[in-house]
């Protein structure tokens, strides 16, 4: 008879099985339990821990390869495997107008991967596309390894990237959804929860499935709420920044947006050369001189076919986008399909409803062009500024124009403020350019030139001025 503490042992094994494999788990559930039928996981091929993943991507779309082979299509992919940690081995591309909607390629297609696959030595297919469970589960029976989809992978990036609580909250929110509908390829205990050991121990009559998935739908409700206040807090802050012009770095991520947000404000934020190394959004004043108040937001970059849940879970991350003044939409000179994926940015900001606020193109990375290619490159994305973030190229004129539009918005204002009220002078003396300043008495009578927004809370002083 087994003691107690073996049992102990057995279930915690179980346990942490199950969370190694992505699996929910239910605190103070027996998952092998003797008296209730096994759990048994379906036989989905995983990776060793420490094994070096090398991975084939195959995609579908009515596109064509090139002329030499290659599939130029799954450029974008590749870089996003590369960010993940692993190591495109091959590439495999069926052109046909939608997916089989069985298993994602035909099975004429699956038979020359999985061949490949065996030359290669890979160990994981990436698929270009969000996969349904069914074309998972199709396509690891026929090639008999792991088989990720393009959302499961852009997860796994931001996981990896994850620094902040928000943003921890956000990677799970997005796991938790894309985990949800496929619980029922998980699993295939789909017994009922029922008691065996007599009065006292019948259960709900549910199955394991349907418990998993009202856990999960309970976690998701906690994260949303959470998010959503974290959400409204930062449009509280940003809309408590009364007097500051808020400009907002949007692009296609590994455009050189942290990079040219150091040298604009020599923030310390993170570079690097590899797709969404930037999860959070980071503000820092931008000195521009005393007239203006300048704050400069570096946001999450944007991808092609960005998932509509992944948008919906970072919101709280672009609230900055939506609340700013200005866009500096930054493009990749070194990039050459820069202007498809221009439009594509588009595309999100409009998901975002931030297409409505004005936007400047800015050409990042000139230093690697060549004059005349910089300018028709120019033209083609609607750039108005040439800059290279690296060697300052650009960087003044782009400083000057910034500080001007900011500048735009001053409103002359003629106030009479107590010089008992320091907090308010002496925000005036920071953001607010003076023109005339006088005591009379207890009064300061200040003639300024301010932001229309600050000019709006400080009304009760321009009352008194026109009493």
């Amino acid at each position: 008879m087994r003691s107690p503490s073996d049992r102990r042992n057995e279930r915690g094994h179980a346990g942490q099985t199950r969370r190694r494999k992505g699996e929910p788990v239910c605190e103070g559930m027996d998952t092998n339990s003797p008296d209730e039928p096994s759990a048994e996981r379906t036989e989905r091929p995983v990776a060793a821990a420490k094994a070096e993943e090398q991975a084939v991507l195959a995609g579908v779309g009515p596109e064509a390869p090139d002329d030499s082979g290659n599939i130029p299509m799954l450029d974008e992919l590749a870089e996003l495997a590369r960010t993940a940690g692993a190591r495109v081995v091959g590439r495999m591309w069926q052109r046909r107008a939608k997916p089989e909607s069985s298993s994602y390629l035909g099975s004429g297609k699956l038979e020359e991967l999985k061949a490949q696959c065996a030359e290669s030595g890979a160990n994981l297919v990436i698929a270009d596309a969000d996969l349904s469970p069914a074309q998972v589960r199709q396509m690891e029976l026929a090639l008999n390894m792991r088989v990720v989809d393009r959302s499961e992978l852009i997860i796994d990036i931001f996981a990896q990237h994850a620094r902040t609580r928000q943003a921890a909250l956000q990677v799970e929110l997005a796991q938790l959804q894309y985990l949800s509908p496929r619980l029922k390829r998980m699993w295939t205990h789909l017994s009922r929860i029922t008691g065996t050991g007599g009065i006292g121990s019948r259960g709900p009559g549910e199955k394991q499935i349907e418990v998993d998935r009202r856990l999960i739908q309970k976690r998701i409700q906690i994260l949303r709420e959470e998010l959503a206040e974290i959400e409204s807090r930062r449009g509280r802050q940003a809309s408590g920044r009364p007097g500051a012009f808020k400009v907002a770095l949007v692009g296609y991520t590994n455009a050189g947006k942290s990079t040219l947000m150091r040298a604009l404000t020599g923030a310390d934020v993170l570079v690097a050369d590899q797709l969404f190394a930037t999860l959070d959004t980071r503000t820092r004043r931008w000195e521009l001189g005393r007239e203006v108040d300048v704050l400069l937001s570096d946001t999450v970059g944007f991808i092609e076919k960005l998932p509509h849940h992944l948008v919906a879970s970072f919101h709280a991350t672009l609230e900055e986008v939506r609340c700013a003044d200005l866009l500096l939409h930054v493009v990749n000179g070194a990039d050459p399909e820069a202007e498809r994926r221009s439009r594509s940015v588009r595309t999100v900001l409009h998901q975002l409803g931030a297409d409505f606020i004005p936007e400047v193109v800015v050409l990042n990375k000139i230093d690697v062009l060549q004059p005349v290619e910089a300018e028709i490159l120019a033209r083609r994305v609607e750039a108005t500024h040439l800059v290279s973030a690296v060697s300052g190229t650009g960087l003044k004129e782009l400083a000057e124009f910034v500080r001007l539009r900011a500048g735009a918005k001053l409103v002359v204002t003629r106030l009479r403020v107590p010089v008992t009220d320091g907090r308010t002078l002496a925000m005036l003396a920071a953001r607010a350019r003076i023109i005339e300043q006088a005591y009379e008495g207890e009064v300061c009578v200040i003639t300024a030139a301010l932001p229309a927004e600050l000019r709006a809370h400080l009304d009760k002083y321009v009352r008194q001025t026109d009493a």
